[in-house]
Formats: C-alpha cells, sequence, structure tokens
C-alpha cells in the first residue's frame, strides 16, 4: 500500500542527525516514486500544528527524530484515520525500536510507505501524551544529565548518565497508587510504561505490551549502590527482573508521590512534576510498522 507522506524534521535536534537522516529517507522515497512532502520544525509545539494540518489532507506523518518527536505527535494523531511512522533519528529511538522499526533511515523510509498499519496504546501523564515510560527518582537526575551531555552521542549517553547520577543520589521513598491501591517503596525509582523499553534499549519492563490497554509500573526498591551497578547491564536484556528489590504492578491509573520533589521524564524530555497522575487510552493510535 502506497501513502502520502509528510515528513516532519526538526532542523537542529539531535545534533544535526535527524537532518542526515532525512536525506537518506528522502533518496529512497524519490527512487520509489513516493508522493511526499518535507516540512522542518521549529519545536514541538510548531511540529503538533504541522500534523494537526497534514491529518486534514489525508496524508500519513512522518516523525523523523527521535521518541519525544513520535510522543507529540502520538497526541495529535490519537482516535483519527491518520497513521504515524517513524525514521528513527534521535538518542534513544525506543519506541521505533520496540515496534520493529528499522534503524536504517532509508529502510524506514520505505516502511513509511508500504508497511502495515498497527492500532497502540497512547499514556497521559497529567494529560500529556507519551508513547514509551514516564519515570522519576534516580531516573530524573539520569535523565537530566543525559539532556546535558554534549560530547557523548548515541545510546551511551544514558549509560554514562546513569553512572554519574548513582555517584550522588540519595535513596527516596515512592508512594505509588495503582487503581486504588498504594503500595510504599524506598530506594531508586519509579516508572510507569506504556512501553517496555527506554533510555536507548534498556528494557525496564519487557513485558509491557503497546495495545493491551494496561500500565505497567516499576518500582527500585534499596540495595547497596554496587549491586545497583552491577545489574544495570542486565536491564539492556531485560534479565534484571528477577530481583527481590523490584516490584512490578499493572493497572490503568496510576498516580506517582514522592518524598521529595521529581521532575517526571518521558520519551526522553521532563513532563511534568510530582505528584502526577498517568492514564492510558487503549489501542488510539495508528502507527506503521513493518508489513
Amino acid at each position: 500500500m502506497s501513502r502520502r507522506l509528510r515528513l516532519l524534521v526538526n532542523p537542529a535536534a539531535a545534533g544535526g542527525r535527524s537532518l542526515r537522516s532525512l536525506a537518506r529517507a528522502r533518496a529512497a522515497l524519490e527512487a520509489a516514486g513516493a508522493d511526499f512532502r518535507v516540512e522542518q520544525t521549529t519545536g514541538l509545539d510548531h511540529a503538533r500544528e504541522l500534523a494537526a494540518e497534514a491529518a486534514e489532507r489525508g496524508e500519513a506523518i512522518v516523525a523523523v527524530g527521535g521518541d519525544g518527536l513520535a510522543g507529540a505527535l502520538a497526541g495529535v494523531l490519537c482516535d483519527g484515520p491518520v497513521p504515524l511512522a517513524i525514521v528513527p533519528s534521535g538518542r534513544g529511538n525506543d519506541f521505533a525500536r520496540v515496534l520493529g522499526i528499522p534503524r536504517d533511515p532509508a529502510a524506514a523510509a520505505r516502511v513509511a510507505l508500504d508497511g502495515a498499519e498497527r492500532l497502540v496504546d497512547v499514556a497521559y501523564a497529567d494529560g500529556k501524551p507519551f508513547v514509551g515510560i514516564a519515570s522519576c527518582g534516580f531516573d530524573s537526575d539520569a535523565n537530566r544529565i543525559a539532556n546535558e551531555m554534549r560530547l557523548i552521542r548515541g545510546d551511551l549517553v544514558y549509560l554514562v548518565a546513569a553512572l554519574r547520577a548513582l555517584w550522588s543520589w540519595r535513596p527516596a521513598t515512592f508512594r505509588v497508587t495503582v487503581d486504588g491501591e498504594t503500595t510504599e517503596v524506598t530506594g531508586y525509582s519509579a516508572a510507569v510504561g506504556n512501553s517496555k523499553a527506554y533510555g536507548g534499549g534498556m528494557y525496564l519492563i519487557p513485558h509491557a505490551e503497546l495495545d493491551d490497554g494496561r500500565l505497567d509500573v516499576f518500582l527500585s526498591g534499596r540495595v547497596p549502590k554496587l549491586r545497583f551497578l552491577l545489574d544495570v547491564p542486565k536491564v539492556f536484556r531485560g534479565t534484571h527482573v528477577r530481583n527481590p528489590a523490584i516490584t512490578f504492578l499493572s493497572g490503568s491509573e496510576v498516580r506517582v508521590e514522592a518524598d521529595r520533589p521529581f521532575t517526571v521524564y518521558a520519551d526522553g524530555d521532563p513532563i511534568g512534576e510530582l505528584p502526577i497522575t498517568i492514564t492510558v487510552r487503549r489501542r488510539c493510535l495508528r502507527v506503521i510498522v513493518p508489513a
């Protein structure tokens, strides 16, 4: 199935990586004789405006960027007939990874043109949409450090940021209420997943599904810092779950509180402050995946 496409890209994003990906995606689409247009955005608000206008024209939206752009556009396209495609060119690209979209821009562009449509959930943190995992606590510090880093690129940035955050971390107490039932844990992090991966291939919640209408909660309890450090590589394989300090919960509405302030990050960007309430809309977003 061939589609009319509107490619959206922020030329300032990812240190110019998105523009380089755009060039390869454009070449692939031109070779395929595709009907497409390219528009450069000045930020997420501008991208939302362009996506809404393109959707009215019946054009499939192609996010040439990372998880933050995909999450922002998901909020525009939710419950609509127009699908979202992704040419991964951000830092983490975890939403595209879970969907099986190729990292090669040319291959991803061909998927956008003639791939299959799939319905997936979209999560909302105090009304703001995200597609991956919303997390806070230790993750708040690590995400802030990752976003401030300039010399390290790609997936490695999240691992280095985690190591730096660990140095000054002190335990926090999280109070998480899932569908009215409250659980309290003292330790490192609280995370609420629509998807299973974040942080450039870290499978924090490996059992999470994108289309089950459920939110999966991850709570990391107190362990010595050395033990925590040794467990970090396991997250990339999803084998960290066999750990008595980790608690998993599941539900349709989650409220997260803590004993000190934390910024909540989702899809690589700050999305709110604690306390925060997270909900999910089931199978409301059409995404284009490999056929």
